[in-house]
Protein backbone atom coordinates (compact mmCIF):
# COMPACT_ATOMS: atom_id res chain seq x y z
CA UNK A 1 0.00 0.00 0.00
CA UNK A 2 1.39 3.40 -0.96
CA UNK A 3 1.72 6.11 1.65
CA UNK A 4 0.83 9.75 1.17
CA UNK A 5 4.05 11.70 0.69
CA UNK A 6 4.76 15.33 -0.08
CA UNK A 7 7.72 16.84 -1.87
CA UNK A 8 8.71 20.48 -1.56
CA UNK A 9 9.06 22.15 -4.95
CA UNK A 10 10.57 25.20 -3.27
CA UNK A 11 9.80 28.62 -4.68
CA UNK A 12 7.38 28.05 -7.56
CA UNK A 13 6.17 30.61 -10.07
CA UNK A 14 2.86 29.63 -11.65
CA UNK A 15 1.90 30.15 -15.26
CA UNK A 16 -0.51 32.91 -14.21
CA UNK A 17 2.39 34.86 -12.69
CA UNK A 18 1.51 34.17 -9.05
CA UNK A 19 4.11 32.56 -6.75
CA UNK A 20 4.32 30.33 -3.70
CA UNK A 21 7.40 30.39 -1.51
CA UNK A 22 7.20 26.64 -0.80
CA UNK A 23 4.90 24.80 -3.18
CA UNK A 24 4.13 21.16 -2.41
CA UNK A 25 3.27 18.18 -4.57
CA UNK A 26 1.61 15.17 -2.95
CA UNK A 27 1.95 11.62 -4.27
CA UNK A 28 1.85 7.88 -3.62
CA UNK A 29 4.23 5.29 -5.03
CA UNK A 30 3.59 1.59 -5.63
CA UNK A 31 6.07 -1.07 -6.77
CA UNK A 32 9.74 -0.63 -7.58
CA UNK A 33 11.81 0.21 -10.60
CA UNK A 34 13.08 -2.85 -12.44
CA UNK A 35 16.74 -3.43 -13.33
CA UNK A 36 16.63 -1.41 -16.56
CA UNK A 37 14.29 1.27 -15.18
CA UNK A 38 11.73 0.59 -17.90
CA UNK A 39 8.57 0.06 -15.83
CA UNK A 40 7.72 3.52 -14.46
CA UNK A 41 4.15 4.78 -14.93
CA UNK A 42 2.96 8.29 -14.08
CA UNK A 43 -0.74 8.72 -13.28
CA UNK A 44 -1.90 12.35 -12.67
CA UNK A 45 -5.17 12.90 -10.80
CA UNK A 46 -8.62 13.69 -12.19
CA UNK A 47 -11.01 16.37 -10.93
CA UNK A 48 -11.54 16.05 -7.19
CA UNK A 49 -9.57 12.81 -6.99
CA UNK A 50 -7.05 12.08 -4.26
CA UNK A 51 -4.38 9.44 -4.52
CA UNK A 52 -6.41 6.98 -2.43
CA UNK A 53 -9.20 7.28 -5.02
CA UNK A 54 -6.73 6.17 -7.70
CA UNK A 55 -5.30 3.22 -5.75
CA UNK A 56 -7.82 0.76 -7.18
CA UNK A 57 -5.94 0.92 -10.50
CA UNK A 58 -2.85 -0.66 -8.90
CA UNK A 59 -3.56 -4.33 -9.36
CA UNK A 60 -6.54 -4.53 -11.74
CA UNK A 61 -4.83 -2.38 -14.40
CA UNK A 62 -1.14 -2.20 -13.39
CA UNK A 63 0.33 -5.12 -11.45
CA UNK A 64 2.67 -3.60 -8.81
CA UNK A 65 4.89 -6.67 -9.14
CA UNK A 66 5.60 -5.56 -12.71
CA UNK A 67 5.11 -1.82 -12.66
CA UNK A 68 6.33 1.09 -10.57
CA UNK A 69 3.27 3.36 -10.40
CA UNK A 70 3.44 6.99 -9.31
CA UNK A 71 0.06 8.55 -8.42
CA UNK A 72 0.30 12.34 -8.35
CA UNK A 73 -2.19 14.87 -6.99
CA UNK A 74 -2.68 17.90 -9.20
CA UNK A 75 -2.47 21.44 -7.86
CA UNK A 76 -5.72 22.64 -6.31
CA UNK A 77 -7.08 19.27 -5.20
CA UNK A 78 -6.42 19.77 -1.49
CA UNK A 79 -3.40 17.48 -1.24
CA UNK A 80 -0.83 19.27 -3.38
CA UNK A 81 -0.66 23.06 -2.95
CA UNK A 82 -4.22 24.39 -3.05
CA UNK A 83 -6.30 27.31 -1.80
CA UNK A 84 -7.20 25.24 1.27
CA UNK A 85 -3.64 24.58 2.42
CA UNK A 86 -1.52 27.45 1.12
CA UNK A 87 -1.53 31.13 0.16
CA UNK A 88 -3.00 30.18 -3.23
CA UNK A 89 -6.15 32.05 -4.16
CA UNK A 90 -8.79 31.92 -6.88
CA UNK A 91 -9.28 33.71 -10.18
CA UNK A 92 -10.94 36.46 -8.14
CA UNK A 93 -7.50 37.12 -6.60
CA UNK A 94 -5.58 36.71 -9.87
CA UNK A 95 -4.81 32.99 -9.50
CA UNK A 96 -5.45 30.59 -12.38
CA UNK A 97 -3.96 27.11 -12.28
CA UNK A 98 -2.74 25.60 -15.54
CA UNK A 99 -1.72 22.12 -16.62
CA UNK A 100 1.56 23.76 -17.56
CA UNK A 101 2.09 24.10 -13.80
CA UNK A 102 1.13 20.47 -13.16
CA UNK A 103 3.53 19.15 -15.80
CA UNK A 104 6.43 21.26 -14.53
CA UNK A 105 5.83 20.19 -10.92
CA UNK A 106 5.48 16.53 -11.86
CA UNK A 107 8.71 16.64 -13.87
CA UNK A 108 10.52 18.11 -10.87
CA UNK A 109 9.10 15.33 -8.67
CA UNK A 110 10.13 12.63 -11.16
CA UNK A 111 13.70 13.91 -11.22
CA UNK A 112 13.78 14.05 -7.43
CA UNK A 113 12.56 10.46 -7.10
CA UNK A 114 14.15 8.79 -10.12
CA UNK A 115 16.87 11.03 -11.51
CA UNK A 116 16.98 10.82 -15.30
CA UNK A 117 14.68 7.77 -15.47
CA UNK A 118 11.69 8.60 -17.65
CA UNK A 119 8.22 7.06 -17.51
CA UNK A 120 7.45 4.14 -19.77
CA UNK A 121 3.87 5.45 -19.87
CA UNK A 122 1.97 8.53 -18.78
CA UNK A 123 -1.65 7.55 -18.19
CA UNK A 124 -4.59 9.73 -17.25
CA UNK A 125 -8.37 9.87 -17.07
CA UNK A 126 -10.52 13.01 -17.40
CA UNK A 127 -8.49 15.97 -16.08
CA UNK A 128 -5.63 13.49 -15.86
CA UNK A 129 -5.93 12.95 -19.62
CA UNK A 130 -5.70 16.72 -20.12
CA UNK A 131 -2.39 16.62 -18.24
CA UNK A 132 -1.18 13.72 -20.39
CA UNK A 133 -1.80 15.75 -23.54
CA UNK A 134 0.16 18.63 -22.03
CA UNK A 135 3.02 16.29 -21.14
CA UNK A 136 3.14 15.05 -24.72
CA UNK A 137 3.25 18.52 -26.28
CA UNK A 138 5.34 20.38 -23.68
CA UNK A 139 7.86 17.56 -23.18
CA UNK A 140 7.80 15.69 -26.52
CA UNK A 141 11.05 13.83 -25.88
CA UNK A 142 10.26 12.81 -22.31
CA UNK A 143 7.98 9.81 -22.82
CA UNK A 144 7.36 7.47 -25.72
CA UNK A 145 3.91 6.19 -24.69
CA UNK A 146 0.80 8.12 -23.64
CA UNK A 147 -2.72 7.00 -22.77
CA UNK A 148 -5.58 9.52 -22.59
CA UNK A 149 -8.90 8.21 -21.27
CA UNK A 150 -12.08 10.26 -21.56
CA UNK A 151 -10.47 13.69 -21.74
CA UNK A 152 -9.68 16.32 -24.36
CA UNK A 153 -6.67 18.47 -25.16
CA UNK A 154 -8.93 21.53 -25.23
CA UNK A 155 -12.14 22.08 -23.30
CA UNK A 156 -15.04 22.25 -25.74
CA UNK A 157 -17.85 24.81 -25.75
CA UNK A 158 -20.39 22.23 -24.57
CA UNK A 159 -18.10 21.02 -21.78
CA UNK A 160 -17.68 24.64 -20.69
CA UNK A 161 -21.43 24.88 -20.08
CA UNK A 162 -21.24 21.95 -17.67
CA UNK A 163 -18.33 23.51 -15.80
CA UNK A 164 -19.92 26.96 -15.66
CA UNK A 165 -23.10 25.43 -14.23
CA UNK A 166 -21.03 23.81 -11.46
CA UNK A 167 -19.27 27.08 -10.67
CA UNK A 168 -22.59 28.93 -10.65
CA UNK A 169 -24.08 26.32 -8.30
CA UNK A 170 -21.36 26.94 -5.74
CA UNK A 171 -21.08 30.71 -6.05
CA UNK A 172 -24.87 31.23 -5.93
CA UNK A 173 -24.81 29.92 -2.36
CA UNK A 174 -25.18 32.61 0.35
CA UNK A 175 -21.80 31.53 1.78
CA UNK A 176 -20.06 33.07 -1.26
CA UNK A 177 -19.29 36.78 -0.85
CA UNK A 178 -18.01 37.42 -4.37
CA UNK A 179 -14.40 36.60 -3.56
CA UNK A 180 -14.42 33.66 -1.14
CA UNK A 181 -16.65 31.36 0.89
CA UNK A 182 -17.46 32.52 4.42
CA UNK A 183 -18.85 29.14 5.38
CA UNK A 184 -19.75 25.77 3.92
CA UNK A 185 -21.97 26.23 0.83
CA UNK A 186 -24.36 23.44 1.81
CA UNK A 187 -27.08 24.19 -0.74
CA UNK A 188 -24.49 24.96 -3.40
CA UNK A 189 -22.83 21.59 -2.86
CA UNK A 190 -26.18 19.78 -3.16
CA UNK A 191 -26.86 21.47 -6.48
CA UNK A 192 -23.28 20.74 -7.52
CA UNK A 193 -23.75 17.02 -6.76
CA UNK A 194 -27.05 16.89 -8.67
CA UNK A 195 -25.44 18.41 -11.76
CA UNK A 196 -22.47 16.08 -11.54
CA UNK A 197 -24.61 12.95 -11.15
CA UNK A 198 -26.73 13.88 -14.16
CA UNK A 199 -23.68 14.31 -16.41
CA UNK A 200 -21.13 11.76 -15.21
CA UNK A 201 -23.33 8.69 -15.73
CA UNK A 202 -25.23 8.16 -18.97
CA UNK A 203 -28.96 8.11 -19.65
CA UNK A 204 -28.54 4.40 -20.36
CA UNK A 205 -26.93 3.91 -16.92
CA UNK A 206 -30.06 5.24 -15.23
CA UNK A 207 -32.49 3.62 -17.65
CA UNK A 208 -30.95 0.23 -16.86
CA UNK A 209 -31.17 1.01 -13.12
CA UNK A 210 -27.45 0.47 -12.57
CA UNK A 211 -27.67 2.79 -9.56
CA UNK A 212 -30.31 0.46 -8.12
CA UNK A 213 -28.07 -2.55 -8.72
CA UNK A 214 -25.40 -0.71 -6.73
CA UNK A 215 -27.74 -0.61 -3.75
CA UNK A 216 -29.38 2.81 -3.99
CA UNK A 217 -33.16 3.15 -3.57
CA UNK A 218 -33.59 6.01 -6.05
CA UNK A 219 -31.64 8.58 -8.01
CA UNK A 220 -32.10 10.95 -5.07
CA UNK A 221 -30.62 8.36 -2.73
CA UNK A 222 -27.75 7.81 -5.18
CA UNK A 223 -26.91 11.52 -5.17
CA UNK A 224 -27.29 11.83 -1.39
CA UNK A 225 -25.14 8.86 -0.42
CA UNK A 226 -22.63 8.66 -3.29
CA UNK A 227 -22.16 11.98 -5.07
CA UNK A 228 -22.74 14.52 -2.32
CA UNK A 229 -20.15 13.11 0.13
CA UNK A 230 -17.57 13.03 -2.68
CA UNK A 231 -17.68 16.82 -2.88
CA UNK A 232 -18.57 17.70 0.70
CA UNK A 233 -15.14 16.34 1.70
CA UNK A 234 -13.44 19.09 -0.33
CA UNK A 235 -12.88 22.70 0.59
CA UNK A 236 -15.13 24.59 -1.87
CA UNK A 237 -12.26 26.90 -2.82
CA UNK A 238 -10.38 23.85 -4.09
CA UNK A 239 -13.40 22.77 -6.13
CA UNK A 240 -13.46 26.22 -7.75
CA UNK A 241 -9.70 26.24 -8.41
CA UNK A 242 -9.88 22.88 -10.21
CA UNK A 243 -12.95 23.95 -12.19
CA UNK A 244 -11.15 27.05 -13.41
CA UNK A 245 -8.13 24.98 -14.41
CA UNK A 246 -10.44 22.67 -16.41
CA UNK A 247 -12.18 25.66 -17.99
CA UNK A 248 -8.79 27.07 -19.04
CA UNK A 249 -7.59 23.75 -20.47
CA UNK A 250 -6.32 24.57 -23.99
CA UNK A 251 -3.26 22.82 -25.36
CA UNK A 252 -2.99 25.25 -28.26
CA UNK A 253 -2.66 28.27 -25.96
CA UNK A 254 -0.37 26.40 -23.57
CA UNK A 255 2.08 25.64 -26.38
CA UNK A 256 1.97 29.07 -28.03
CA UNK A 257 -0.18 27.97 -30.98
CA UNK A 258 -3.01 30.43 -30.37
CA UNK A 259 -6.17 28.73 -31.60
CA UNK A 260 -4.35 26.09 -33.68
CA UNK A 261 -5.06 22.87 -31.81
CA UNK A 262 -3.85 20.76 -34.73
CA UNK A 263 -0.47 22.47 -34.53
CA UNK A 264 -0.25 21.81 -30.79
CA UNK A 265 -1.18 18.14 -31.15
CA UNK A 266 1.37 17.78 -33.95
CA UNK A 267 4.07 18.47 -31.35
CA UNK A 268 3.28 15.17 -29.65
CA UNK A 269 5.72 12.55 -30.87
CA UNK A 270 4.77 9.76 -28.47
CA UNK A 271 2.66 6.81 -29.48
CA UNK A 272 -0.70 7.81 -28.01
CA UNK A 273 -3.77 5.74 -27.24
CA UNK A 274 -6.99 7.73 -26.89
CA UNK A 275 -9.96 5.97 -25.27
CA UNK A 276 -13.50 7.35 -25.26
CA UNK A 277 -16.61 6.17 -23.44
CA UNK A 278 -19.48 5.47 -25.85
CA UNK A 279 -21.94 7.36 -23.62
CA UNK A 280 -19.60 10.01 -22.17
CA UNK A 281 -21.52 13.29 -21.98
CA UNK A 282 -18.47 15.41 -21.08
CA UNK A 283 -16.14 14.11 -23.75
CA UNK A 284 -18.19 12.50 -26.57
CA UNK A 285 -16.40 9.95 -28.76
CA UNK A 286 -16.59 12.30 -31.75
CA UNK A 287 -14.53 14.93 -29.95
CA UNK A 288 -11.89 12.45 -28.84
CA UNK A 289 -11.71 10.74 -32.22
CA UNK A 290 -11.12 14.11 -33.88
CA UNK A 291 -8.22 14.95 -31.57
CA UNK A 292 -6.76 11.46 -32.02
CA UNK A 293 -6.83 11.97 -35.79
CA UNK A 294 -4.58 15.02 -35.38
CA UNK A 295 -1.86 13.01 -33.62
CA UNK A 296 1.03 11.74 -35.74
CA UNK A 297 1.11 8.44 -33.82
CA UNK A 298 -2.37 8.35 -32.34
CA UNK A 299 -4.94 5.59 -32.18
CA UNK A 300 -8.55 5.71 -31.03
CA UNK A 301 -10.56 3.09 -29.18
CA UNK A 302 -14.16 3.10 -27.98
CA UNK A 303 -15.05 1.79 -24.52
CA UNK A 304 -18.46 0.22 -24.95
CA UNK A 305 -19.83 0.98 -21.49
CA UNK A 306 -23.06 2.44 -20.10
CA UNK A 307 -21.12 4.09 -17.26
CA UNK A 308 -20.70 7.29 -19.25
CA UNK A 309 -17.69 9.34 -18.26
CA UNK A 310 -16.73 6.77 -15.64
CA UNK A 311 -16.05 4.19 -18.35
CA UNK A 312 -12.46 5.42 -18.16
CA UNK A 313 -12.32 4.91 -14.39
CA UNK A 314 -14.09 1.54 -13.95
CA UNK A 315 -13.36 0.84 -10.29
CA UNK A 316 -16.59 -1.15 -9.95
CA UNK A 317 -16.66 -2.75 -13.41
CA UNK A 318 -14.28 -5.73 -13.87
CA UNK A 319 -15.42 -6.22 -17.47
CA UNK A 320 -14.41 -2.68 -18.36
CA UNK A 321 -11.13 -3.09 -16.50
CA UNK A 322 -10.35 -6.10 -18.69
CA UNK A 323 -10.97 -4.10 -21.87
CA UNK A 324 -8.64 -1.32 -20.73
CA UNK A 325 -5.94 -3.84 -19.78
CA UNK A 326 -6.16 -5.46 -23.21
CA UNK A 327 -5.90 -2.12 -25.01
CA UNK A 328 -2.91 -1.12 -22.87
CA UNK A 329 -1.14 -4.37 -23.70
CA UNK A 330 -1.52 -3.49 -27.35
CA UNK A 331 -0.07 -0.05 -26.74
CA UNK A 332 2.86 -1.28 -24.69
CA UNK A 333 3.54 -4.40 -26.80
CA UNK A 334 4.75 -6.43 -23.84
CA UNK A 335 5.02 -6.03 -20.06
CA UNK A 336 8.37 -5.35 -18.38
CA UNK A 337 10.56 -8.21 -17.19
Amino acid sequence: MGLDQSYSLGHFRFHCGKELADAQINFQLFGELNSDCSNLILYPSAYGAWSEDMQWLVGPIFDPNLWCVLLVNQFGNGRSSSPSNSAMGLVEQGWLLSHVDNVRAQKQLLRHLFGETRPALIYGWSMGAQQVYHWGALEPDYCSLLCCLCGTARTTAHNRLFLLSLRQALTADPAWDGNAFRGKPEQGLRTFALIYASWAASQTFYRQDIHGQLGYDSVEDYVERSWLPAYQRHDPHDLIAMLDCWLANDLAKATGHGSDLAGALAQIQAKTLVMAGRHDLYFPPEDLAHEASLLSRGSFELLDSVWGHRAGNPRDDPEQQAQIRELLLGLMAEPPI
